[in-house]
């Protein structure tokens, strides 16, 4: 015998890649242990995430799978940029009148 749930049309967390999301969680871990938690949440302009995960991707297409410093995949690190870049965006496309990150690019290593 089987219960009912009525879960039709709700989103689908079930169907993430545990693996890949642990890879991401590791990042967030480094990262937090070498600036702090959330340090992303402060840290401006919001376009050196755009670079460092166009660095963090390049190195990884170059044929570097892990990054040097943290010893953790190169595209976990640039799913976090990601993730951090599309979380600022959702939260600045709420406000009136929606805010847009600058274009500064900062400067150093993924």
């Amino acid at each position: 015998m089987s219960g009912k749930k009525f879960d039709e049309g709700k989103i689908r967390y079930d169907l993430l890649p545990v693996d890949a999301l642990r890879e991401v969680a590791r990042v967030l871990t480094f990262g937090a242990a070498k600036y702090g938690d959330n340090n992303w949440k402060i840290t401006k302009p919001e376009s050196r995430y755009t670079a460092a995960a166009f660095r963090h991707g390049e190195a990884y297409r170059g044929g570097e799978m892990l990054d040097k410093e943290s010893g953790i995949h190169h595209l976990a690190h640039r799913i976090c940029c990601d993730l951090f870049l599309l979380q600022i965006d959702m939260e600045n496309l709420f406000v009136d009148p929606p805010v847009y990150f600058s274009n500064e690019v900062g400067d150093g290593d993924a």
